[in-house]
């Protein structure tokens, strides 16, 4: 951080949070901009705050130095977690991006590479500008409005945010290791110093600390509007969800219930027409935080939707339909709607396909040249797409392009009210309240499956098992894999129980990975500038 520091200030501070902002660029030079002036009032606090909203999506060169263009913020950060921990599949060897090292695991493992340096970086630039914000606030004389304490709650909930993705992704996981003596990272409160990497308990209880903060902020702020733009603003509900996550992952099992509850009111389970409708828009009414992509700012192919999305019309998609893990979905009853989402049918039209089953003749499915054609054209009719995007079982249309078969920019989902359900129905069960955790499920589990019986699990064991399965079908795709991977303990065995559908060949390593509590690996590199540039942390410190 401290090479980053100077650098960021200026350049991203004024840069990026003022971009949104044409007439405050031309009237005030950016090599006169100080963050006194940038931050005299509370519009332009709000400007630096529309800043870090616009940099969770944006292209990485545009808002650091040393940037890149293969990453785009939260583009590639939140579909990164399925693709860990193998819940995203790759059918084919394309490596767009980088995508394909990250699921061998050839890249979050090394301290060069862009992964490790790019989401540290990221990360502390929310922390930095959201702490310019706490600190005019807090040692300024702003007169305090609702429209301030928005702000303000928005600033410690970011920090909150960007230190939770740290510590989750560069520490050893709260429950699988010893949090008070685990070096963690570094906890940086203002604007311009750095640190040593802190204990992960320290991290956490400075989280803790942080949405305390926010809440308290919030209960005095104007409300933002629950529109598509308007939930890519932070309200009270957003760092009551943090929290719930915060807690779930450091086992405070009542805090994240009790969370999980207050995060999700007005904001209720969508039908079955909005849960197959594509995930590419904050107007479904579970969306509780989302990025609201703009046009002027689309990444086009460095998007979500580019790496996870079938329907995206890109060589990464075309090439290498992603599908999902056969063994979920065929444990998926046919009366849970949410199975129309993966086609298990679908012929395997790639010639490069990874398991050698591509092209009629070669695909087990189909004897039938007409049928295996006419199965083709009926998904490209269905979902929008042309011969010129290869097919493959198991492949999924859970994540659509609203204009499918184009470029066009979607939004990027972060937090929705079925996972408030779930962190609930997980936290129940490990308090052992048994019927705590089925309440919470029921309304999930019937909305989505005109079955479903929640009574059938009526034990800890059987509860937590259906959990983690309600968990991977609902949150397929939308980046929570390798944290509950690392909740849970669990490694990564593509072969066991018939089969994921992943291929050896093409996953190599990663085909099957110990427990995280086993196997370092899990932990991301400190980036190796980090180590060069910052006087706290040697090279002892690299995990």
């Amino acid at each position: 951080m401290l090479h980053k520091t100077k650098l960021l200030l200026l350049g991203v501070l004024i840069t990026l949070a003022t971009s949104c902002e044409e007439d405050f660029l031309e009237t005030v030079p950016t090599n006169a901009v100080t963050p006194a002036v940038a931050l005299g009032d509370e519009d332009s606090m709000e400007k630096v705050l529309n800043g870090i909203h616009r940099g969770l999506y944006s292209q990485t060169q545009t808002f650091l130095s040393g940037g890149n263009t293969a990453r785009a913020g939260n583009h590639y950060w939140v579909p990164l977690g399925d693709n860990l921990a193998g819940y995203l599949i790759h059918s084919a060897d394309a490596n767009n991006l980088g995508w394909r090292d990250e699921m061998q695991w050839q890249s979050h493992t090394l301290p060069t590479s862009l992964t490790s340096e790019l989401l540290w970086y990221h990360r502390y630039n929310i922390i930095l500008n959201a702490n310019l914000i706490i600190e005019k606030i807090e040692k300024g004389s702003i007169t305090a409005t609702p429209k301030l304490r928005s702000i303000e709650g928005q600033a410690y909930t970011y920090r909150a945010y960007a230190l939770l993705s740290l510590v989750q992704h560069y520490a050893k996981g709260y429950l699988i290791g010893n949090p008070a003596t685990d070096k963690g990272v570094p906890i940086v409160l203002e604007p311009q110093t750095t640190g040593p990497r802190a204990t992960v308990e320290a991290v956490y209880k400075q989280i803790g600390d942080d949405l305390d903060s926010a809440i308290a902020a919030f209960a005095g702020a104007e409300s933002r509007a629950e529109t598509r733009s308007g939930k890519s603003q932070l309200n009270i509900n957003v760092a009551y969800g943090l929290k719930a996550r915060w807690a779930l992952s450091k086992g405070d099992w009542q805090a994240a219930a009790d969370n999980a509850v207050l995060a999700r009111q007005n904001y209720s389970i969508m039908g079955e027409a909005d849960w197959l409708s594509g995930f590419n828009t904050n107007e479904l009414p579970e969306v509780i935080w989302g990025s609201n992509v703009i046009s002027t700012e689309t990444t086009f192919f460095r998007s979500y939707f580019y790496l996870s999305s079938n329907t995206f019309n890109g060589s990464q998609i075309r090439n290498n339909p992603k599908i999902a893990d056969r063994r979920l979905i065929d444990a998926t009853p046919d009366t849970d709607y949410r199975k129309k989402a993966f086609i298990i049918d679908a012929p395997n039209t790639n010639s490069s396909a990874a398991n050698k089953q591509g092209g009629f003749g070669k695909d087990p499915n189909y004897t039938d040249k007409a049928a295996f054609d006419a199965r083709r054209a009926e998904i490209n009719a269905t979902y929008g797409i042309t011969n010129r995007f290869n097919q493959h079982p198991y492949m999924h249309f859970k994540l659509k392009n609203a204009n499918p078969g184009t470029i066009d920019p979607d939004d990027v989902i972060y937090m929705r009210s079925s996972e408030m359900h779930l962190i609930e129905a997980e936290a129940k069960a490990m308090l052992n309240d048994v019927a705590g955790a089925q309440a919470a499920l029921k309304p999930l589990g019937e909305e989505r499956d005109s079955a479903y019986d929640v009574t059938a699990y009526s034990t800890k064991e059987s509860l937590m098992e259906h959990i983690k399965f309600q968990r991977q079908l609902e949150l397929w795709g939308e980046g929570f894999g390798y944290t509950d991977k690392i909740r849970w303990d669990e490694g990564i065995d593509h072969e066991a129980d018939g089969g994921s559908g992943a291929s050896a060949v093409l996953y190599q390593d990663a085909f099957k990975v110990d427990k995280p509590s086993s196997n370092k690996d899990w932990i991301f590199k400190i980036p190796q500038k980090e180590i060069d540039a910052n006087p706290f942390i040697s090279a002892e410190d690299q995990n």
